[in-house]
């Protein structure tokens, strides 16, 4: 799940031509029944990860469909979307293409993704909340989740034992509790929770859990919602943690935040599920001490709830311009479905599916991330608010928060005045 995924938006070159090929049926299979070869596009997290499971895919569709051709083709999450415009705009669309799940938006509205019929994917009625979000708009579904990533807390259990605290925190109290109790021991220079500022993704799980929202969706518009009393509860909340327990550079984003943390200066984190034992690693570990001494932890929410997550991923979609749609359609399904699920979380992956992580649940290794994931929550899926203006505007507002530039109340009615601009342009 280590990546940095990238604006989906810049997708002027597809414009009226792709939208003239959509299927209004809303089945988005019916093309390619009779298709002979099938293209599918990648990253290469499944090359270099789980290439087995790609070939049983393939290889229950050659069953079902003797004499297909399956052409499989990877790309890096940087230069893939640049391919992906490109190709769009001719006649030679692949048939799946892989998708992160916050960069399928700008490609819906612009009508670049066939509409699927969830009724012909397994486990579809169970998809977790934040993944399905990821894959509707206008009513209508365009994708299909294929994995998800979650975010935990982890905590140095030496230094928590340290100041006297010998288990993790099962509630908030509990939490800012043990965080007060090391802060006081170690000092001003060491932050007992290293939260970066600018992480839109933490601070936004503060704000859902309070209630609040980025931006809510009335009669067919959408409303920025930041400075609402209860999304201004939530910020609140965050900013006490910042101004608390992170004493580092309060104008960083999360990009770093395992190298930082390897270099042992701070007592917890809440991030991505591999971020912690990316730190431990030899290469990132400046203490020699967190080999085995690191421990992920579901986060306790202040609403008295574990702390709402965003789910990142990816989704598979099918093209408009696709001519073997049904084809495509039958092979994601043979993928993501109940096989391709179980290989997934072999691989240390969330499934796409709350009956899969309920299981997940019962083994001690898996435990904790499955229920955080649980609980989540995904972006506003508004037309006209692509993923960098929705970066940019958060952590701006949220630097200012941090910094102390701006109080929560005028941060957020700045922000929120920033969205209303644009969330409701296609």
């Amino acid at each position: 799940m280590k990546r940095k995924l990238i604006a989906a938006i810049g997708i002027a070159g597809m414009m009226v031509s792709i939208a003239a090929c959509g299927d209004d049926s809303g089945s988005g299979d019916s093309k390619g029944t009779d298709a002979k070869e099938l293209t599918v596009w990648l990253t290469v997290d499944a090359q270099n990860n789980w290439p087995d499971l790609v070939k049983a895919a393939d290889a229950a569709v050659q069953k079902a469909h003797p004499g297909v051709k399956i052409n499989h083709e990877y790309y890096g999450w940087p230069d893939k979307n640049a391919k992906l415009d490109a190709v769009l705009a001719t006649d030679k669309a692949p048939d799946v293409v892989e998708m992160g799940n916050t960069e399928m938006l700008g490609y819906m509205v612009k009508g670049a993704f066939a509409p699927l019929d969830t009724a012909k994917f397994d486990n579809s009625s169970a998809w977790l909340d934040g993944l399905k979000a990821s894959v509707t708009y206008d009513g209508k579904t365009y994708g299909v989740p294929y994995y998800a990533g979650g975010r935990v807390g982890n905590w140095r259990k030496d230094v928590f034992a340290a100041a006297g605290v010998k288990t993790a925190p099962k509630t908030y109290a509990e939490l800012t509790a043990a965080l007060d109790k090391v802060q006081q021991k170690q000092g001003d220079k060491f932050s007992a929770w290293y939260q970066p500022t600018r992480d839109w993704y933490a601070a936004m799980s503060f704000v859902y859990d309070a209630g609040g929202s980025i931006a809510k969706e009335e009669g067919g518009q959408w409303k920025a919602n930041l400075s609402s009393p209860e999304s201004v509860k939530g910020l609140n909340e965050f900013k006490s943690v910042v101004d608390k327990y992170m004493h580092g550079d309060k104008t960083k984003d999360e990009s770093d935040r395992y190298i930082v943390y390897g270099q042992g200066k701070s007592g917890m984190i809440f991030g991505a599920a591999w971020e912690g034992a990316t730190s431990a690693d030899p290469k990132n570990d400046k203490t020699g001490k967190l080999k085995d001494n690191l421990e992920n932890f579901v986060m306790p929410g202040p609403s008295g709830k574990n702390l709402p997550v965003f789910l990142g991923g990816s989704d598979l979609a099918v093209p408009v311009k696709s001519h073997a749609q049904a084809l495509a359609a039958e092979w994601i399904n043979a993928f993501t479905g109940p096989a391709g699920q179980k290989g997934l979380m072999a691989k240390g992956n969330l499934p796409n599916n709350k009956t899969d992580l309920a299981t997940l649940k019962n083994d001690p290794a898996t435990a904790v991330p499955a229920t955080a994931a649980e609980s989540n929550w995904f972006v506003p899926m508004a037309p006209g608010w692509g993923q960098v203006e929705r970066a940019q505007v958060l952590q701006t507002m949220l630097q200012s928060i941090g910094t102390g530039k701006k109080t929560v109340e005028a941060a957020a009615k700045e922000a929120d005045a920033a969205i209303d601009k644009v969330i409701n342009n296609k």
